[in-house]
């Protein structure tokens, strides 16, 4: 049964990644965008974690941390650029 939930709750973040995706082309403005980007980070971080409980093995759990502070570096540096204009002071 926890298997089956694994599997649904797979296939829910993948269709949240593609609505995502949509929204990062289609959007009006770029905050709209670097939002998106965020979510979309969010939804990797999930299916990776989901991978690794599928597979059992703890090694995702770690990519998945390691993504988390990538994704949050890259949106304050995003966020750095739309204020100021400069990333690099």
């Amino acid at each position: 049964m926890i298997t089956l939930a694994l599997y649904y709750a797979f296939a829910c973040f993948g269709l949240g990644l593609l609505i995502t995706l949509w929204r990062v082309v289609f959007s009006p403005s770029i905050p709209d965008r670097i939002l998106a980007l965020d979510t979309m980070v969010v939804n990797v971080i999930a299916l990776i974690v989901l991978f690794g409980m599928i597979t059992g093995s703890g090694l995702y759990f770690e990519a998945a941390l390691l993504f988390a502070m990538t994704g949050f570096v890259s949106s304050v540096a995003y966020a750095k650029f739309i204020l100021r204009g400069d990333i690099i002071e």
